[in-house]
Formats: C-alpha cells, sequence, structure tokens
C-alpha cells in the first residue's frame, strides 16, 4: 500500500494512508496520517504521547461467528493485533490512550450494528484499563477520520447525505487546537 502524498498549506508534506475495513495500521512516522471513512464500523485509535507512535483499526463487526474469530473484521482480533503491532513497536501498554470513532445505525435492516460496535469497543478498552480521551460515537451519518498516529490528534468530518460511505483520503486541513463549529468538522 503506497501512501498518496499531500502538501499541507504550512510548506511541509504529510502521506495519507487509508486505512479500509478488515484493517489496521502502526506508525511513528510523524509525516504520516491514516484516513479511514465509517458509517456503521468502528475505528479504534491507540496512541503513546510519550513514546510518539499509534495506530488505527477499522473493524466492521462486534463479535465473530464460529470459524472467522481470527478476521480483522470482527473487533477482537482487531483490537488484539493493533495493541500486540503497536507494544512489538516500542509503545508501553500503560501509557496507551485510545479515541473512538463510528458506529452510525446507516440503515434501518442493520441498525444494531453500529450500536453493538460501539458498545464492544468501550466495553473492551474498559477491560484492558486504556482511557478514551476522544470519542465521536452513534448518529446517523457516516464519518472521515484522519489520525496523526505520531501526536495522537484526530480530525472527524461528518458525511451527509450518505447510505455508505466509500473509501476516501481526500488532503485533511492542518488540525488545530480548538474544534472548527462549521461543517461538520470536530477534532480531538
Amino acid at each position: 500500500m503506497s501512501p498518496s502524498k499531500h502538501s499541507w498549506p504550512e510548506g511541509y508534506s504529510t502521506h495519507v494512508v487509508p486505512v479500509i475495513r478488515g484493517e489496521f495500521l502502526v506508525s511513528d512516522d510523524p509525516d504520516v496520517v491514516l484516513s479511514t471513512v465509517l458509517g456503521s464500523c468502528v475505528s479504534v485509535c491507540l496512541f503513546d504521547p510519550n513514546f510518539g507512535i499509534g495506530g488505527m483499526n477499522h473493524y466492521l463487526l462486534a463479535d465473530a461467528s464460529e470459524g472467522e474469530a481470527t478476521s480483522l473484521k470482527y473487533g477482537a482480533n482487531a483490537m488484539e493485533l493493533l495493541i500486540n503491532n503497536m507494544l512489538k513497536r516500542g509503545a508501553s501498554r500503560a501509557r496507551l490512550q485510545a479515541k473512538v470513532f463510528g458506529g452510525s445505525r446507516m440503515s434501518g435492516r442493520f441498525a444494531d450494528i453500529g450500536p453493538r460496535n460501539v458498545e464492544f469497543a468501550l466495553r473492551y478498552l474498559a477491560a484492558e484499563e486504556f482511557p478514551v480521551v476522544g470519542r465521536d460515537l452513534g448518529g446517523a451519518e457516516a464519518r472521515r477520520v484522519n489520525f496523526h498516529p505520531a501526536t495522537g490528534k484526530a480530525r472527524v468530518v461528518h458525511v451527509t447525505g450518505t447510505v455508505e460511505p466509500a473509501i476516501a483520503a481526500p488532503p485533511p486541513p492542518r488540525p488545530s487546537a480548538r474544534p472548527t463549529p462549521a461543517g461538520g468538522v470536530t477534532l480531538f
């Protein structure tokens, strides 16, 4: 997977790397931004603020059916692989912090998938004693999430009028320290 390169307004460049459904990525590169689009799916972004490393997963369903427990589309496996890969690269379990995004009710027929994904993520993080320091969960809209793993900063844009989100990684604006009220953008 090759990242797309975008120039940010301040003259430095960053690599936007998409995290698609059923994947996870870990990075300590200060020029990398992980990006995904979520509907009923959930992304958990973990980071070690002292070591400057973080990662993002994107899982589709909270619970695995028999025989599919090792698939990354399920929450438990997506979480274990994200955590283990971060620890292998030097993160400290005691310092890991989480930001959680997604879990919308995208359609009537599958309306319970998003809330179940959210409940799983929050229950899992509580059991592992990882503090949730940011969240944007639920609702009925898709959202685009950009996560800077080296700093733990995240940006969320709500995508209105969507039924099923498409994966896209447009160039993100430079993150600021405070939320932007217009346009459904929230910074964490």
